[in-house]
């Protein structure tokens, strides 16, 4: 398993979530990350999941 990271933050800059999880590859890792947005109400907010090696793996501006 790999360690993925996953951030949101708002219009003004704030920082609205920032997690790790594990996930076995980069797919895994963008419907891991996506359930996590839905989940913390952070979805339509500026977001990104980046794999271990920095690699985004979902993102959205």
């Amino acid at each position: 398993m790999k360690t993925y990271h996953v951030t949101a933050f708002s219009k003004s800059g704030e920082k609205l979530l920032d997690e790790t999880f594990e996930a076995e590859n980069n797919a895994q890792a963008k419907v891991i990350g996506e359930q996590i947005l839905k989940e913390k109400n952070c979805w339509e907010e500026t977001h990104r999941v980046v794999s271990p090696t920095g690699e985004l793996v979902l993102f959205r501006s």
